[in-house]
């Protein structure tokens, strides 16, 4: 019954619906599955304004919600204020009054049992919320503070200042120095932060050695009766069948630097060998870099697509060529519930629990990733294809995952030390 439900504020920094990028399919998942066991107070923005027609979708799963809009451009001009005050820029860009006025109504007016905040910055809402008898959990999915440049010795990336000179490479640096305090600070405030992988884990517990028994690794999902080989797709392409297929929301930066790569560096060396390859590019808003691979013969760029499953179901492959990237990658694990062979780079298969070349194939380079696409086209790929979905569905339920927050909502993963994927030790891969 509803009434016996404990109450869970959970804060989210962009509204969780639909589940079409990353953040969102696992902020969705969350959501469905505290409405399931809570009542759920709803607290996010909308940065896309095609987002606000899902609104009573979200409501359906909620008590009460608080939604209020982000125009991007306002809020960088108001992220600046952080310059001046020592913050990370990332803070003030989220930091809406009327957002912490919900919360602490919300939090006046109910007997709030249980916070989960979902991204760094939704944290500094429930800052002072701490009171006894509240579990505050907060989900970094990545630690963001290793997406900007090196402030330290020995970490494992560089990923934004290769690409970035000053003053932008300055402000990146700053960003990350102060993210990553901003990371720390909250980690120690509350009973326990979450990332999305035992890699992400284990970088972020390497950064705050000493909050290490508050870290913590819950593995994203899949919804394997939707991504299912079994269901029966129209073919969406005109070719024989020879096509690799990349797949996501092409106005990230990461993922046009991916396809862009493997369209000036790799699928020439493919089409050499197999005159008849194909390689689709399939996602939203792709950007006018993306849109000029389209002119490349043999390469097709989609735009928006109602389904993407049909474009999985028939590609011969999925490719996954990328050179910056963090925590899970949802697109390797959605053609791999479909059945389908996944060439992905170290990068993209970065956290994913698999058996590297039975489940999926790694491969570093452009010679390699090369020689592995011309193989899975000649000789198809069905073995590999049938073991990445036995894969995913004995490690990638969402059910199964996502009860993990059971155990730290209630408390006892501090006492049952590492009793999450062994939370305490710092894994090596």
């Amino acid at each position: 019954m509803l009434q016996d439900k404990k109450r869970l504020l959970f804060l989210v920094h962009r509204i969780p619906y639909p589940p079409n990028k990353g953040d969102k399919i696992r902020s969705f998942n969350m959501l469905k599955y505290f409405a399931q066991r809570y009542q759920v107070y709803l607290g996010a923005f909308i940065d896309d304004p095609n987002d606000k027609k899902y609104l009573d979708d979200v409501k359906g799963y909620c008590e009460d919600v608080c939604l209020l809009g982000l125009n991007p451009l306002l809020r960088r001009l108001a992220s600046l204020k952080g310059l001046l005050k020592g913050q990370p820029l990332t803070f003030p860009y989220y930091a809406l009054p009327e957002m912490q006025l919900w919360v602490d109504k919300v939090m006046r007016a109910n007997k709030i049992d249980a916070i989960v905040v979902f991204s760094s910055p939704m944290a500094q809402f429930v800052e002072n919320h701490g009171q006894s008898g509240v579990k505050r959990v907060v989900d970094f999915v990545d630690v963001d503070s290793d997406k900007w440049p090196l402030i330290r010795t020995g970490s494992k990336s560089n990923e934004y200042t290769q690409y970035k000179s000053w003053p932008l490479s300055w402000v990146y640096a700053r960003e990350a120095r102060t993210l990553l305090a901003y990371e720390r600070r909250i980690t120690a405030a509350f009973d326990a932060t979450v990332l999305v992988s035992e890699d992400e884990a284990s970088l972020f517990k390497q950064l705050a050695p000493e909050m290490a028994n508050k870290v913590f690794a819950i593995n994203n999902g899949v919804d394997t009766n939707y991504f299912s080989p079994e269901h029966d797709y129209p073919n969406p392409y005109s070719t024989a069948g020879k096509v690799l297929v990349f797949t996501g929301a092409m106005d990230y930066w990461a993922n046009v630097d991916a396809v862009r790569w493997f369209a000036e560096h790799v699928f020439p060396g493919v089409r050499e060998k197999v005159a008849d390859a194909e390689f689709y590019i399939v996602g939203a808003r792709p950007t006018s870099d993306v849109l000029a691979l389209d002119k490349i013969p043999g390469i097709t760029v989609t735009g928006a697509v109602k389904d993407i499953r049909p474009y999985i179901a028939h590609a011969r492959a999925a490719v996954t060529p990328m050179r910056i990237a963090r925590g899970v990658q949802n697109k390797v694990l959605e053609a791999m519930a479909m059945a389908k062979p996944v060439l992905a780079t170290p990068e993209a298969a970065a956290g994913i629990i698999a058996q590297y070349n039975t489940d999926l194939l790694v491969t570093a380079g452009e010679d390699e990733l090369t020689e592995a696409a011309i193989k899975v086209l000649k000789d198809g790929g069905d073995v590999m294809g049938n073991a990445a979905r036995n894969c995913v569905l004995q490690q990638y339920g969402w059910s199964k995952n996502l009860s993990r927050f059971d155990e730290l909502l209630s408390g006892e993963s501090t006492v049952k030390h590492g009793s999450i994927y062994q939370a305490a030790e710092v894994l090596q891969r």
